[in-house]
């Protein structure tokens, strides 16, 4: 199959970088468009709409600091992005309509090996909800 939009889901640490540099790996191999969506889930849906800050650099969706990172993470790559999507709420139900509505055929996210990824995983929520092939990255 070949894929033509990646969706790379971040979280706000340096571990997003390894999911990044897998998703332009895989992209510069097969021609495809990278996107980046991270969406902070711990302070509800105070935003129930998506803002793309590739797009509309100057919007602020979340605090300062978290802003911040974000930009880090955009400018990581000389790779072109497409879209960078951010909000508020829960990732898995956000999934859905950014798959239908940007043609995305894949999402990338990450795995902790941790003691606390045993009880809780958002990346099995992820597949469960997800439409399209994943590609779970491990990550330490």
């Amino acid at each position: 199959m070949k894929y033509n939009h990646i969706l790379v889901a971040l979280e706000l640490s340096e571990d997003s970088k390894v999911l990044i540099d897998k998703a332009v790996s895989l992209a510069e191999m097969i021609g495809a468009e990278v996107s980046l969506i991270h969406i902070d889930g711990n302070i509800g849906e105070v935003y129930p709409e998506l803002i793309d800050i590739q797009a509309e650099p100057e919007q602020r969706p979340l605090n300062l600091h978290a802003m911040e990172q974000l930009h880090q993470l955009q400018n990581y790559t000389t790779f072109p992005l497409r879209h960078f999507f951010v909000g508020t709420g829960d990732l898995a139900a956000k999934l859905k309509s950014v798959v239908e509505d940007h043609g995305v055929d894949m999402i990338v996210c990450g795995h902790h090996h941790d003691f606390i990824s045993h009880i809780i995983s958002y990346s099995r929520r992820l597949i469960n909800k997800s439409t399209v092939d994943m590609l779970v990255v491990p990550v330490d």
